[in-house]
């Protein structure tokens, strides 16, 4: 089955008892049982599971080509619960160029377990094996890179991350399963903001990860969810379910305009680098076309004259939206380094750019007048 279909029907199987073509929505806390525990129709306690995030969980792990998936109350949640189940005194390697929450996460809180954490450039295979030449637990990849838009080569991350006897872990977020499957090219298990494309609409928070093999991984996580209770709620996963079926169709349009943009910017003197690499100057473009179906709906730009230039175009855009997120069905832009708190690695001249479902005509006329001035 083809994914723009099993967008559609995974986890989206007409209610059995009522034949409702849109899945239910399960919000009850609590599940009746038997005198002795019994579970009659299989569930307990919410935060052991619930029907419509189970359906959720479904369509991920079809969507990713996985084994099993596990939902999120937020993607920090998931990168939370995946990480913190590594045992004490784990070796790990991050990207360079990452999500902020990420990086605080693997500064603040993992060394407090003796987790040590090294952070590479993964676009640089020579710069991971040499991090991982005396063993490693986990690699994990983020591609395309947030802010930068970095490409990695997920398939050779992966082989060099389990001859080191570690895992690969591959963020997902900025593709997208519709354009990227990183269990097909090696990775041990992927990582989604579904707050983002997943949801699509600006309005719902949540996580997931999917999984190669229900295996032991799976199992520690899960375990870690299910007593942690970091989950999401059943209203959440419903419409987040409600978001993949669109999912397909709204990447291609993300995609489209993005491409439009982002050949518009490259051509304007005010703009020192267009980070996309779905541009053939992008130092990533050839992977990202061996390894994606499409270049996705996110890209940075590093604006000419600095951080006043940057922040003063940002600030004259009227169908842009300066907000933080991204993946929704309006175009957002932000300056990265003004959120990342009081250690910004950002460069001061960089915002990131999320293009949205509006006309391609439309957002390239607002961004020639915010750079017109």
């Amino acid at each position: 089955m083809r994914l723009e279909t099993l967008a559609i029907h995974a986890g989206g199987e007409a209610d059995p008892g009522t034949g409702a073509v849109s899945p239910p929505i399960h919000l009850a806390t609590t599940f009746k049982h038997g005198p002795a525990g019994e579970r009659i129709a299989g569930y307990e306690y919410q935060r052991e599971g619930d029907p419509t995030n189970d359906r959720l969980r479904q369509a991920v792990a079809a969507l990713e080509g996985g084994a099993a998936a596990l939902t999120f109350a937020s993607g920090m949640a998931a990168i939370g619960a995946l990480l913190e189940s590594l045992p004490n005194g784990a070796r790990i390697a991050i990207p360079d160029d990452c999500y902020t929450g990420l990086r605080v996460l693997a500064a603040e809180f993992l060394p407090e377990r003796g987790i040590v954490v090294a952070t590479v450039d993964m676009a640089d295979l020579e710069a991971v094996r040499k991090a991982c030449a005396d063993g490693i637990d986990l690699v994990w990849a983020e591609t395309p890179s947030n802010p930068r838009m970095k490409v990695c080569d997920i398939a050779a991350l992966a082989t060099i991350a389990h001859e080191a006897g570690g895992m690969l872990v591959c963020d997902n977020t900025f593709a997208s399963p519709v354009l990227q499957r990183p269990l097909a090219l090696g990775a041990d298990a992927v990582m989604h903001s579904t707050t983002k494309y997943f949801g699509g609409h600006s309005d719902v928070l949540g996580g997931a990860l999917a999984f190669a093999r229900n295996d032991a991984l799976f199992e520690r996580v899960a375990h870690r969810l299910h007593i942690a209770g970091a989950n999401m709620s059943p209203f959440s996963a419903w419409l987040t379910l409600r978001g993949c079926r669109s999912l397909p169709a709204r990447m291609a349009l993300h995609c489209a305009n993005a491409r439009r943009v982002a050949e518009f910017l490259a051509g304007r003197d005010e703009i020192e680098r267009v980070n996309y690499p779905g541009l053939a100057s992008h130092p990533g473009h050839a992977i990202a076309a061996k390894q994606m179906r499409d270049f996705g709906g996110m890209l940075s730009i590093e604006v000419r004259g600095g951080r006043e230039a940057a922040l003063a175009m940002a600030g004259r855009l009227k169908i842009f939206t300066n907000a933080t997120s991204l993946g929704g069905c309006e175009s957002l832009i932000e300056h990265r380094a003004s959120v990342e708190g009081d250690k910004p690695v950002s460069p001061q001249n960089l915002l990131r750019v999320s293009v949205g479902l509006e006309h391609a005509d439309d957002l390239i006329a607002d961004l020639e007048q915010a750079l017109q001035g």
